[in-house]
């Protein structure tokens, strides 16, 4: 009986090993090259106030504002309207900043959520880059938090830090109010963030994130997630980087209109984080310098 057990437990490592053997050939394989930063003609400029084309900086020109704020969206009309006017709400008050522009950058195609937040910071003009939902979940004014976080950090490593806001405390509150099955799926990720890509960071799917312009300028260089985990992604490389980083608890509502779909998005985002761990493990992904974009 021992000895049939142990034979078991050999065919069942073996067939493990074997398994996760062919999904590393798979992953390598499949592995796209780093996304092109490259602009279409369409993408280079943006309205100004007065119907007129101007071109959008680079966040390799030096800044020229103390905050960017990069908002994606698509199908938002009736989310984003809600979400700005408390922004700029907001900044207004806080003269140091002021919202003397906003500027619309149309794409061409869609690149995914983290496609279209890496064209905006690309974009930017500040020395510290905000990254906001446009659902506006999180209250803006807490961007003040993340602000004190990310200056708790210094001195910053080569002028990089991030600050990420959070909802960990309210996971308690969030429990009680999702089904059995929908805990499950988010203990599951919450695992798999852990053990496959990012250590100490205990919500990476916030959408309201600080950089400082270094860290903002080396981490979106080396990013090939363009969909719902690049996130994860981002702070991989930060970590890979040795990119200090702060978790800061925010407070968050949630908004009806999400395009996630539970089990599918979650399903899609786990298989995310095994290929993005196979693939800088097995070489297919590998860390980029800052680069500029064509």
């Amino acid at each position: 009986m021992a000895l049939l057990l142990l034979q078991l437990a050999v065919l069942g490592a073996t067939l493990a090993a074997a398994a996760l053997v062919l999904i590393s050939i798979v992953a390598f394989i499949t592995a796209t090259k780093m996304p092109a930063l490259h602009r279409h003609e369409e993408e280079k400029f943006f309205l100004n106030a007065r119907g007129q084309k101007e071109t959008l900086p680079s966040i390799w020109d030096l800044p020229t504002k103390q905050l960017s704020v990069v908002v994606p969206s698509y199908n938002e009309e009736k989310r984003l309207p809600v979400m700005m006017d408390e922004a700029l709400s907001y900044l207004e008050k806080r003269q140091k900043y002021g919202s003397d522009k906003v500027r619309v950058m149309t794409l061409v195609k869609n690149r995914g959520k983290g496609g279209a937040i890496r064209m905006g910071i690309f974009s930017s003009r500040g020395e510290k880059i905000l990254m906001a939902d446009a659902d506006g979940a999180t209250k803006f004014p807490d961007v003040e938090k993340l602000e004190k976080g990310l200056n708790d950090l210094q001195p910053w490593p080569n002028q990089m830090a991030i600050a990420c806001g959070s909802r960990a405390h309210l996971e308690k509150e969030s429990i009680a109010q999702r089904s059995y099955f929908r805990t499950l799926l988010m203990y599951g990720f919450h695992f798999l963030v852990w053990f496959l890509c990012v250590k100490g960071i205990r919500d990476t799917q916030c959408g309201f994130k600080l950089f400082t312009r270094e860290a903002a300028s080396q981490t979106f260089s080396s990013l090939h997630v363009e969909r719902w985990a690049f996130d994860v992604e981002l702070l991989y490389i930060a970590q890979c980087f040795k990119i200090p980083i702060a978790e800061i608890a925010v407070n968050w509502t949630e908004i009806e209109g999400s395009k996630l779909v539970p089990f599918w998005s979650w399903l899609q985002m786990g298989k995310d984080l095994l290929f993005i761990r196979l693939r800088y493990m097995t070489g297919a992904w590998r860390l980029e310098q800052t680069r500029k974009m064509n």
